[in-house]
């Protein structure tokens, strides 16, 4: 199956990439993006994210015309959907932004197309997006409809992939696909090859949703159990990076690093949706989330036992991205603990993210910007909340006589 022009519908931490990757094969890329701004700055053969190797990667597609963002959908024989799916009130997933995109794309689809939700779904979501697809093209057959012979064809195929490596594990990765029939995870198979080396394994797509599910998950229970070992260690006196460090060396035991919480759209969001389609099975998940949850509390209340020795503290905030060295802030443990620190201390939090330019909108006016050298010489109060690069090369002695809260172990 030929697929000479592919879009991509999303062009953030993950569509982007994708998109950049596709081009970079020498195949034809229409990039959409609602937000104009992205669309102005990839036309112009530059980013709107920060990741390594991407911003060379655009540039180069861009000038050989491989790549061409805009928004609104045009015709392809290869639509990729990687739009955001965060979750509403009771942590309910949110399908609104993959049943917006199918329906932008749902006019423009012919009979050979091939759509692939790369979105993190819950269960049933592919379906769903083919369900929504279906009601405004009934001249068109979709995999529900009439099996393998369907006009359309429709997969899941997750992104699993590190933010920081992204352009690397795109190619190296294997690659989950879960097709509505086999002859839609082939077709989506045949697509991914032209730059993935991993393999790439086929199931259905429920299976598929289910995998990019339960990776995330058990990501988060190991996280949380790191995590709830700091706060039994804290009660007890012991040096939780030193004990871990010890544990680790028994050779079937592997501990992760406790942190401030745990962000990112993927690890703080996905094990909710597993939880909502199986809420009285899924005891261990919700427990993780919520020892994961709850953590950022324990870090503000542990400032505001060290506060009471100021009269009016300076508190330093070192880091607001969800981990180290990148840019992104979605679902952030650091910036919740900012912004309750903000409102409880008003005029006395600085933080320092040196990967940004501007706060985000939740922190606007609660808390300043700053940079690392001046919030160390101004601050009582140091919290370490994301161990960039930047903040392992502080010298101790800038520390003497403050209070350290070190949540990443950076210091130990």
């Amino acid at each position: 199956m030929e697929f000479e022009t592919i879009s991509v519908m999303g062009l953030g931490y993950i569509g982007l990439p994708t998109a950049a990757a596709f081009a970079a094969r020498r195949k034809k890329v229409i990039g959409v993006d609602v937000n104009q701004h992205a669309v102005d700055t990839i036309n112009r053969g530059a980013i709107h994210i920060v990741e390594p190797e991407l911003d060379m990667l655009v540039q180069a597609a861009v000038t050989q015309g491989y790549l061409r963002a805009t928004t609104i959908p045009e015709p392809a024989d290869a639509f990729l959907i990687a739009v955001p799916t965060p979750f509403m009130d009771g942590h309910r997933p949110d399908l609104t932004f993959i049943e917006a995109a199918s329906r932008a794309i749902a006019p423009v689809l012919k009979k050979g197309d091939l759509v692939v939700l790369e979105s993190t779904s819950p269960v049933g979501a592919t379906a769903k997006m083919a369900g929504w697809m279906a009601e405004l093209r009934p001249d068109l057959t979709f995999p529900q409809q009439a099996g393998e012979s369907s006009d359309v064809r429709v997969a899941h195929c997750p992104e699993r992939v590190l933010p920081g490596h992204v352009i690397r594990e795109l190619v190296e990765n294997d690659r989950v696909i879960g097709g509505m029939t086999r002859r839609c995870s082939e077709a989506a198979s045949e697509l991914y090859k032209v730059f993935v080396r991993g393999e790439c394994i086929l199931t259905d797509e429920r299976t598929a949703e289910m995998c990019k599910l339960t990776e995330n998950s058990f990501r988060d229970v190991n996280i949380a159990f790191a995590n709830e070992l700091s706060l039994i260690c804290d009660r007890l006196d012991i040096n939780v990076w030193e004990l871990i460090r010890l544990a680790n060396r028994h050779p079937r035991v592997s501990i992760l690093q406790p942190g401030p919480g745990v962000g990112g759209h993927c690890i703080a969001v996905d094990p909710w949706f597993i939880v909502d389609s199986a809420p009285d099975e899924a005891r261990l998940i919700r427990t993780a989330r919520t020892v994961n949850d709850d953590k950022p509390h324990w870090v503000i209340e542990r400032v505001e036992r060290a506060a009471t020795r100021f009269k009016a503290p300076v508190i330093a905030c070192l880091g607001l991205a969800f981990k180290a060295n990148i840019d992104d802030l979605r679902e952030s443990p650091a910036v919740e603990i900012a912004r309750e620190l903000g409102e409880r201390f008003p005029g006395q939090v600085v933080a320092v993210e040196p990967n940004v330019n501007c706060l985000p909108e939740q922190l606007q006016g609660h808390v300043e910007l700053g940079r690392l050298q001046d919030a160390l010489t101004r601050a009582d109060i140091v919290v370490i909340l994301v161990d960039h690069a930047p903040f392992k090369s502080i010298d101790p002695i800038r520390l003497q006589a403050k209070v350290v809260i070190d949540t990443r172990g950076v210091l130990a």
